[in-house]
């Protein structure tokens, strides 16, 4: 039994009540039960999808979706533009329906100023250069856009604005932060840059109190049951914030025996089948812990030392090795000798996998 206190700050639970909160976990992030009808349903119900991988962010919603093709996200990004990706939540580039930008744009982004500020810094780029080169970023775009990195980083060397090393992130990043710009359609293999206001219109005013429910309430629809400072991690905010918008909500939820909270819900399935995760799976970055689906293995068999965290293959809802693609085909490495019918299903899996990825 986990000890009884608000939102967490729980003992290590018996293997029995562990296995109840996986197979709940799992069923919110739609990897169990009934798989959400497209990306951009997925991308919605998981509210942020880790985007800085692309091919991640697209086996993230594989996971999720029934069937389809990793060119949906594409066709999402650039032809409806129902998805952006965008700098939100920890300043990590996340994937998101573009309705939900206006929500974590708001509560996200004003903490990262200040680490926006440092990394300018670092970069040698000095406020004076900053303003400079986000006025020609926005004129740019206004005049020529969609434009790539590589472009605007051009535009940035007629300005004689510093753009070596990572100068250049940093000052699309700072754009970003302030409400410019977001990341809209692929253009062949790469990921242009828009107009905020060009491509979703003007942002509606957020009223943050009802905001802070909201993001409580889509939060634990894709990671519940979860505590308050797994939802002030998972969008880096002050844990104040995170517990004002579950108590706002707390008609809604449903307070646990083990401290956690979640919303009200109906029977959990059961745990799924064999499944690959991608690099970056939302499963290993929604809570402050991820021992829940690591178990028994190391944190350094599935993070590398600079934060890279791999594709893995689950079973029984666990991590239970990891894989790669090499020549279009999945190559698995798993821990340990698995059955007949589990490696068989990992093999369905793993062609799901290769047919998923390749170009239409």
């Amino acid at each position: 039994m986990f000890a009884r206190c608000r939102y967490g700050e729980a003992m290590v639970p018996s293997r029995l009540e562990e296995r109840s909160l996986l197979a709940s976990r799992l069923a919110a992030q739609l990897l169990s039960g009934t798989p959400a009808g497209d990306v951009v349903a997925a991308t919605r119900h998981l509210l942020a999808v880790q985007g800085q991988d692309p091919r991640g962010a697209r086996l993230a919603l594989r996971a999720r979706t029934a069937g389809g093709r990793a060119s949906a996200v594409d066709y999402a990004l650039t032809r409806e533009r129902s998805l952006i990706i965008t700098w939100v939540n920890r300043g990590t580039l996340h994937l998101i329906a573009t309705e939900d930008e206006p929500l974590l744009h708001a509560l996200t982004t004003p903490q990262l100023r200040a680490n926006s500020d440092r990394s300018l810094r670092q970069e040698g780029v000095s406020e004076a250069a900053a303003r400079r080169a986000i006025t020609a970023i926005v004129k740019a775009l206004a005049d020529d856009g969609p434009l790539t990195r590589g472009q605007i980083r051009a535009v940035l060397e007629q300005e004689r604005v510093p753009t070596v090393g990572y100068a250049t992130t940093h000052l699309l990043f700072r754009a970003t932060l302030d409400g410019l710009i977001v990341r809209g359609p692929m253009i062949g293999r790469d990921h242009a840059f828009v107009l905020a206001a060009d491509w979703f219109g003007e942002r509606p005013k957020i009223d943050r109190d009802r905001a802070l429910a909201e993001l409580a309430r889509r939060y634990l629809a894709g990671h519940g049951p979860a505590e308050d400072r797994d939802l002030a991690k998972w969008a880096q905010l002050p844990l104040r914030d995170a517990r004002a918008g579950l108590e706002a909500i707390a008609s809604e939820l449903e307070q646990r025996h083990d401290g956690l909270v979640d919303l009200r819900r109906t029977e959990t399935p059961p745990l799924p089948p064999p499944r690959l995760l991608g690099p970056f799976d939302p499963l290993l970055l929604g809570w402050r812990s991820r021992s829940l689906v690591l178990g028994s293995a190391s944190a350094t068999q599935v993070v590398t030392v600079n934060g890279i965290i791999k594709a893995i293959a689950l079973i029984d809802g666990r991590a239970a090795g990891t894989w790669r693609m090499s020549a279009g085909r999945v190559e698995l490495d798993l821990w340990q000798r698995q059955s007949r019918a589990t490696t068989a299903a990992l093999r369905q899996e793993a062609a799901v996998v290769e047919a998923y990825l390749t170009p239409d």
